[in-house]
């Protein structure tokens, strides 16, 4: 295992140089008065079936307020349609083309690319759809709530619930 020299405040630290596979590694304590980073090896599973990298959280960071993820949209595929009840999402767009659906019964849509922020309010049904069939779509995503995954509810659009 390679090891590199962290310095936190004025103490040096041996930790691994970067996470092996699957490995998160978090720097700092989570005590709401220090840094905190976080490096994450693999993706994990989320409740919209995509795969996402865990960034900041309540869990990991001590977050209070904001939890951040990279989500990664695979080519040709999609988000499973959901909402996030109780909490704003920022989004930005890193690589890729997206058209995500969003409303009652998911019938009205926005196009964004590479460079784009977008802003879902709260309680806002959506569903993000990469629209290349070769190439991944990767976003940066803050939400402002700390526990990322625990306000995901799933959507019917049929049903509009």
């Amino acid at each position: 295992m390679r090891l590199s020299w962290v310095v936190i405040g004025l103490v040096a630290v041996l930790l691994p140089a970067s996470p092996g596979r699957g490995e998160t590694v978090v720097i700092g304590e989570a005590n709401g008065r220090e840094v905190v980073t976080v490096r994450v090896g693999e993706a994990s599973a989320s409740k919209q079936g995509l795969p996402i990298f865990p960034g900041i959280s309540g869990g990991n960071a001590g977050a209070r307020a904001i939890s951040m993820t990279k989500v990664v949209v695979p080519a040709g595929g999609r988000a499973r349609p959901h909402v996030h009840r109780g909490y704003e999402t920022a989004i930005y767009i890193v690589s890729g083309d997206v058209e995500t659906f969003y409303g009652p019964g998911l019938r009205k849509s926005v196009v964004n690319r590479a460079g784009d922020f977008l802003f879902i309010p709260a309680d806002v049904p959506h569903m993000p759809v990469n629209l290349s069939q070769t190439d991944e779509a990767v976003a940066i995503v803050a939400r402002s709530d700390p526990n990322e995954q625990e306000s995901v509810v799933p959507y019917d659009p049929a049903s509009g619930q």
